[in-house]
Protein backbone atom coordinates (compact mmCIF):
# COMPACT_ATOMS: atom_id res chain seq x y z
CA UNK A 1 0.00 0.00 0.00
CA UNK A 2 2.72 2.16 1.08
CA UNK A 3 4.72 1.63 -2.85
CA UNK A 4 1.51 2.75 -4.26
CA UNK A 5 1.28 6.35 -2.28
CA UNK A 6 4.53 7.15 -3.22
CA UNK A 7 3.10 6.38 -6.75
CA UNK A 8 0.30 8.48 -6.57
CA UNK A 9 2.64 11.34 -4.89
CA UNK A 10 3.99 11.47 -8.33
CA UNK A 11 0.98 11.09 -10.25
CA UNK A 12 -0.68 14.54 -7.96
CA UNK A 13 2.45 16.21 -8.77
CA UNK A 14 2.31 16.38 -12.26
CA UNK A 15 -1.28 18.18 -11.56
CA UNK A 16 -0.18 20.14 -8.83
CA UNK A 17 2.21 23.05 -9.28
CA UNK A 18 2.15 24.17 -5.26
CA UNK A 19 2.79 21.04 -4.37
CA UNK A 20 5.38 20.31 -7.31
CA UNK A 21 7.53 23.77 -5.75
CA UNK A 22 7.03 22.95 -2.11
CA UNK A 23 8.70 19.47 -3.33
CA UNK A 24 11.15 20.98 -5.54
CA UNK A 25 12.38 23.12 -2.99
CA UNK A 26 13.52 21.01 -0.22
CA UNK A 27 16.84 19.32 0.08
CA UNK A 28 16.51 16.49 2.41
CA UNK A 29 14.85 13.52 1.43
CA UNK A 30 12.80 12.95 4.87
CA UNK A 31 11.80 16.57 4.66
CA UNK A 32 10.33 15.74 1.14
CA UNK A 33 8.59 12.73 3.09
CA UNK A 34 7.27 14.89 5.46
CA UNK A 35 5.62 17.17 2.95
CA UNK A 36 4.14 13.88 1.19
CA UNK A 37 2.96 12.90 4.21
CA UNK A 38 0.91 16.39 5.05
CA UNK A 39 -0.74 15.38 2.08
CA UNK A 40 -1.78 12.03 2.84
CA UNK A 41 1.09 9.72 0.87
CA UNK A 42 2.71 7.34 3.11
CA UNK A 43 5.94 5.84 2.34
CA UNK A 44 9.65 4.67 3.29
CA UNK A 45 12.85 6.31 1.94
CA UNK A 46 12.94 3.05 0.16
CA UNK A 47 9.94 3.17 -1.33
CA UNK A 48 10.09 6.37 -3.08
CA UNK A 49 13.45 5.47 -4.29
CA UNK A 50 12.07 2.59 -6.21
CA UNK A 51 9.34 5.00 -7.50
CA UNK A 52 12.06 7.49 -8.53
CA UNK A 53 14.19 4.93 -10.50
CA UNK A 54 11.02 4.55 -12.35
CA UNK A 55 10.73 8.13 -13.24
CA UNK A 56 12.03 9.62 -16.66
CA UNK A 57 14.55 12.07 -16.56
CA UNK A 58 11.99 15.15 -17.24
CA UNK A 59 9.39 13.90 -14.78
CA UNK A 60 12.19 13.36 -12.35
CA UNK A 61 13.67 17.25 -12.58
CA UNK A 62 10.34 18.53 -12.29
CA UNK A 63 9.96 16.71 -8.75
CA UNK A 64 13.46 16.86 -7.31
CA UNK A 65 15.48 19.40 -6.41
CA UNK A 66 18.45 18.90 -8.63
CA UNK A 67 20.91 19.81 -6.06
CA UNK A 68 20.32 16.09 -4.77
CA UNK A 69 22.11 14.74 -7.39
CA UNK A 70 21.42 11.79 -9.54
CA UNK A 71 18.81 9.21 -9.30
CA UNK A 72 20.59 7.28 -6.42
CA UNK A 73 20.36 10.88 -4.81
CA UNK A 74 18.57 9.57 -1.57
CA UNK A 75 20.30 6.19 -0.72
CA UNK A 76 24.17 7.62 -2.02
CA UNK A 77 25.64 4.18 -2.60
Amino acid sequence: MTQQNATRLFQAVKEDQALQQKLKATDDPQAFIKIAQERGYDFTVEELDSEINKLSEEDLAAIVNPGWGTRRHLNPR
